[in-house]
C-alpha cells in the first residue's frame, strides 16, 4: 500500500496528475480501516516515517500570516537532503490538511512528525509545484511557492488549516516517487470578520537583571558604580530593550515596566562609574541611555502603563521562604511606593500599580497574600495554574476573594514564543500556532465575547519579541480579535463558570520551588537593614544613605535571580560588605595607655568621622572598670556626652575623672545611637593613676635646690656686710635687703599639680600627663 501511495508522484502528463489526486483519495479508505481496526503491520509502520524524514523541509516564510480570501499565500524555506543518496524528480508541493477541530487539534497536530498520508492532505494543483534539480547529499535548494487564497478550497465559514509543505522525489534505492520529507503549520483562515472578536490584552514586558551596585563615589554627587557595561550593549540600537521598544511602540500593547530599569538608566544618563577589577573606570554610554530614556517616553505615551514594584520581586520566593524571617514582607509596600514616583518621574505618564506577576503566573494561596500585602488588588495568573473544567476559554477576569481579582493569561498563548526563535523556521511556525490558537479559541463561542490576556515570558530575547511582534501585526485586520489594554481587561465582567478557587501551596510547580531564593537570602537581608537603620540614625543627611541601600535591598529580592544563586549571593555579600565599611567610617581612634598625676583629671577620647556628611546623634559613653579607684562626677562608674562631628574631621570628647587611690583601671568607651543601641565595637585602654610622678619629684627637687641657692646667697651677703663694718663705708645706693626672686615660695612640694590633658604650651608639664600617648 505504500508502494501504491508513492505511485502518485508521476507527474508527465495532466492525466497522471489526475490519477495521482485520485489514488490518494482512493488509498486514504486502507488507512482509515487500519485506524478502526487495529495497528499496521510492524514493517509497514516502520518504513515509511524512516523515508519520510529523508529530507529536512524548513519554512521560512508564510505570507500573509493570516490572509484573506482575495490574497495569495506564499511559503518559501529550504529543503535539505539528509540522506546518503542523491534524490532526483524532486518537487516541493503544497498541501492543505482538513479543518482542524479547535484547539485540541492545533495541540496535536503540532505534535506528530513524518508524513502520513490522508492525514496531511492531497497536494494542491501541479503547477503551483516547485520543481527542483539533483539533491546530492547534504546539499540544500531555497523554494517559494505561491498560491492564491481561492484555489485552496477553503471553508467559507473559516477555520484553522493544516498547511503543509512537502518534497517528493526518488532515490537509487527506490525507482518509485514518495514523500521524503514534510513540515507542517497552521493557516488561520477567517475570510469575514466575527461580529464578536475577542478583545486581546498582550502585555509587553521592559525588564532586566541587575546592573547597579549599592556602591557610590566618594563625591558629594554620590556618582553610581555600574557592575559593567552590558546594560549599554541592550539599549543600543538593535540591542534587546531597544527591540522592545523600536517594536512595541507600533502595537497595541500594554506596558509592563519595572521601575528599576528606568531608574538605573537614568543613573547612566548622567557622571557614573564602571568596576574594574579592585577599582572603577569612567562610564562612556550616557548618550545611549539618554536616548532609549527618550525613545520609552515617546513609545507609552497614551497607551497604559503598569509598573511592577521596583525590581521586581520575587513573590513566590517571598511566600514561601520570606515569610519565616521577620521583616522580609516590609519591602514590599515601600518598593510599590517608589515604583509610581519613578515611572511618573522619568516617563512622565502616571502608572498603575494595582498588578502583582508572579512568576509564570503560578499562583496558591500564600503568593496571592503576599501580593495584596504590597498593595496589589490584581494578581496576573495563568490557565495553567488557575485552571478550568470547560469546554471553551472563559474571560481572564475573576474574582478570587478578599477583594482580590486574579487576570488569568491563556497559558498557550503566553508561551508561544518562548523557544529559540533566532531561526526562521522555528519563529515562523511559532507565529502561525500563535493566530491558529488566537483563532481557534473565538471560534469556540462565536456569539460569546470574551477578554483574554496574553502574558509572554519576563525577558523576551530579540528574536523572540521580533516573533511577538509579527504575530500582533499579523492581527490587525482585526477579523477575530480587537485590542484591549489590562486595567479594562481587568475589569471585565467575569465568567460565572470559571474557576475562582485558588491552588493550594502543594500544587505550586517543583520546577519553579527549585528556582527560589533561599531562606539563607531573606536572613542575609534582614541582616543588612539592620545595618542600615542603625547607621542611617547617626546621618545628618540619612537619605544619601537610605535611598541607595533600600533599592539594593529591593534588588536582592528580584525575580531576576532566580537560577542564578551563587550571584545572587555574591551580590548580597558586596550590599552588606559595601554598607559596613561605610559604618566604620565612623569611629573611635585607638587610644594608648594613659597616665593621670594627682587626685583629678580629665580623659580624652577621640571619634573619627570619615564620611563625606556629618554625623549627629550619636552618645559616647566611657566607663571606670573600677570606679573605687577612678571615677566621674558624683563617683559615678560611668560618663557620656554626645557627639556631633562635620564630615572628614575628628572630635576630641574629654571626660573629667577623679581618682581616689593608685593604681592601674581598665577603661572602655563605647559609641551608642540615642536610642541606646551599641554602635561600633567598644574601645578599651588602661590609666594609670599615680599622686607623685617623676615630673612631680622634678618640680619639687628644683624647689629645694632654689632654696639651698638663695642661702648661700643669703650667708654671702651677711658675710660680706660683716667685712663692710670693719672695712670702709658703704657706697651711698647699695643696699644688703636679700633678693627673694625665684625663691622657695612658688612651689609647695606637698601639694600634687592638676594636669589637664587640655594643657596649652605656657604649661610646664613635659610628660603630657593625662593626654593621648599617641597623638
Amino acid at each position: 500500500m505504500a508502494e501504491a501511495a508513492d505511485f502518485q508522484g508521476m507527474r508527465s502528463s495532466p492525466a497522471r496528475r489526475w490519477l495521482r489526486r485520485t489514488a490518494s483519495l482512493i488509498t486514504g479508505v486502507p488507512l482509515l480501516t487500519g485506524l478502526l481496526c487495529g495497528p499496521a503491520a510492524p514493517a509497514a509502520q516502520a518504513a515509511e516515517p524512516t523515508g519520510s524524514r529523508t529530507v529536512d523541509v524548513s519554512l521560512d516564510t508564510v505570507t500573509p500570516e493570516a490572509p484573506g480570501k482575495d490574497d495569495t499565500i506564499t511559503v518559501s524555506g529550504t529543503v535539505v537532503n539528509e540522506g546518503r543518496r542523491t534524490i532526483t524528480g524532486a518537487h516541493v508541493d503544497l498541501r492543505v490538511g482538513p479543518k482542524l477541530a479547535g484547539r485540541t487539534g492545533i495541540d496535536r497536530a503540532a505534535e506528530r512528525t513524518g508524513y502520513t498520508y490522508g492525514v496531511d492532505g492531497p497536494t494542491v494543483d501541479d503547477k503551483y509545484s516547485v520543481e527542483l534539480p539533483k539533491l546530492a547529499s547534504g546539499i540544500s535548494y531555497d523554494f517559494k511557492l505561491s498560491v492564491p487564497a481561492e484555489e485552496l478550497d477553503l471553508d467559507d465559514n473559516g477555520g484553522v488549516y493544516e498547511l503543509g509543505v512537502s518534497l517528493t522525489g526518488q532515490t537509487s534505492s527506490q525507482s518509485f516517487e514518495r514523500v521524503l520529507g514534510i513540515e507542517r503549520t497552521f493557516l488561520p483562515w477567517q475570510p469575514e470578520s466575527l461580529e464578536k472578536k475577542t478583545r486581546l490584552t498582550y502585555l509587553w514586558p521592559l525588564i532586566s537583571s541587575t546592573h547597579l551596585t549599592s556602591e557610590t563615589g566618594s563625591d558629594e554627587q554620590q556618582t553610581p558604580v555600574f557592575e559593567d557595561e552590558a546594560l549599554a550593549a541592550e539599549l543600543a540600537p538593535g540591542g534587546r530593550l531597544d527591540q522592545l521598544v523600536s517594536l512595541g511602540k507600533e502595537l497595541p500593547v500594554t506596558w509592563v515596566i519595572d521601575p528599576d530599569l528606568l531608574a538605573t538608566v537614568d543613573a547612566m544618563t548622567r557622571s557614573y562609574r564602571v568596576k574594574s577589577g579592585d577599582s572603577t573606570v569612567a562610564g562612556r554610554n550616557q548618550a545611549v541611555a539618554k536616548r532609549w530614556l527618550s525613545s520609552v517616553e515617546a513609545a507609552v505615551q497614551g497607551k497604559k502603563v503598569v509598573a511592577l514594584p521596583f525590581a521586581d520581586p520575587d513573590l513566590a520566593s517571598l511566600a514561601h521562604r520570606g515569610k519565616s524571617v521577620s521583616g522580609s514582607l516590609s519591602h514590599l509596600q515601600p518598593a510599590t511606593q517608589v515604583s509610581e514616583i519613578t515611572v511618573e518621574t522619568i516617563l512622565h505618564v502616571k502608572p498603575s500599580v494595582d498588578f502583582a506577576w508572579p512568576v509564570d503566573g503560578a499562583i496558591d494561596s500564600s503568593i496571592v497574600d503576599v501580593a495584596t500585602s504590597a498593595g496589589a488588588h490584581k494578581v496576573i495568573a495563568r490557565s495553567d495554574s488557575l485552571q478550568d473544567n470547560l469546554s471553551y476559554t472563559p474571560t481572564a477576569a475573576r474574582p478570587i476573594g478578599g477583594g482580590t481579582t486574579a487576570v488569568v493569561a491563556d497559558a498557550r498563548l503566553s508561551t508561544a514564543f518562548q523557544g529559540d526563535m533566532t531561526d526562521a523556521g522555528d519563529s515562523t511556525l511559532a507565529v502561525q500556532k500563535f493566530l491558529a490558537q488566537s483563532l481557534a479559541l473565538s471560534l469556540q463561542d462565536p456569539e460569546k465575547q470574551r477578554s483574554i490576556v496574553v502574558a509572554p515570558q519576563r525577558v523576551p530575547t530579540v528574536a523572540q519579541a521580533q516573533s511577538m511582534a509579527r504575530a500582533l501585526r499579523a492581527l490587525e485586520p482585526k477579523r477575530w480579535t480587537q485590542p484591549m489594554d489590562l486595567v479594562a481587561a481587568a475589569s471585565a465582567e467575569p465568567d460565572a463558570d470559571a474557576n475562582t478557587k485558588v491552588p493550594s501551596a502543594a500544587q505550586y510547580p517543583a520546577r519553579l520551588r527549585r528556582q527560589e531564593l533561599p531562606v539563607q537570602a531573606f536572613e542575609n537581608i534582614g541582616e543588612t537593614q539592620s545595618t542600615l537603620d542603625k547607621f542611617k540614625v547617626i546621618l545628618t543627611f540619612a537619605d544619601r544613605v537610605e535611598a541607595p541601600f533600600g533599592r539594593a535591598i529591593d534588588r536582592e529580592l528580584s525575580t531576576a535571580w532566580r537560577g542564578k544563586p551563587e550571584a545572587a549571593q555574591r551580590y548580597r555579600d558586596e550590599v552588606q560588605s559595601y554598607l559596613r565599611s561605610l559604618t566604620e567610617e565612623v569611629r573611635l581612634i585607638e587610644k594608648s595607655d594613659v597616665t593621670l598625676s594627682g587626685r583629678s583629671a580629665t580623659i580624652p577620647v577621640t571619634v573619627q568621622n570619615q564620611l563625606v556628611q556629618g554625623i549627629d546623634d550619636l552618645v559616647l559613653r566611657l566607663r571606670s572598670n573600677n570606679p573605687n579607684r577612678l571615677h566621674f562626677d558624683g563617683d559615678k562608674g560611668m560618663a557620656e556626652q554626645p557627639i556631633k562631628v562635620e564630615g572628614g574631621h575628628s572630635q576630641s570628647v574629654k571626660f573629667p575623672a577623679a581618682a581616689n587611690a593608685n593604681g592601674q583601671v581598665q577603661m572602655t568607651a563605647q559609641l551608642f545611637t540615642k536610642d541606646g543601641t551599641p554602635y561600633g565595637p567598644e574601645m578599651s585602654f588602661t590609666v594609670r593613676v599615680s599622686e607623685i610622678t617623676p615630673t612631680v619629684m622634678l618640680v619639687i627637687a628644683g624647689g629645694v635646690l632654689l632654696l639651698v641657692l638663695a642661702g648661700i646667697r643669703m650667708y654671702t651677703q651677711r658675710k660680706r656686710a660683716a667685712a663692710g663694718e670693719t672695712g670702709d663705708a658703704e657706697e651711698p645706693g647699695t643696699s644688703d635687703t636679700p633678693d627673694t626672686e625665684g625663691g622657695g615660695s612658688g612651689s609647695d612640694p606637698g601639694q600634687p599639680s592638676d594636669l589637664a590633658p587640655d594643657t596649652g604650651p605656657e604649661s610646664g608639664n613635659p610628660s603630657g600627663a593625662g593626654e593621648k600617648v599617641d597623638r
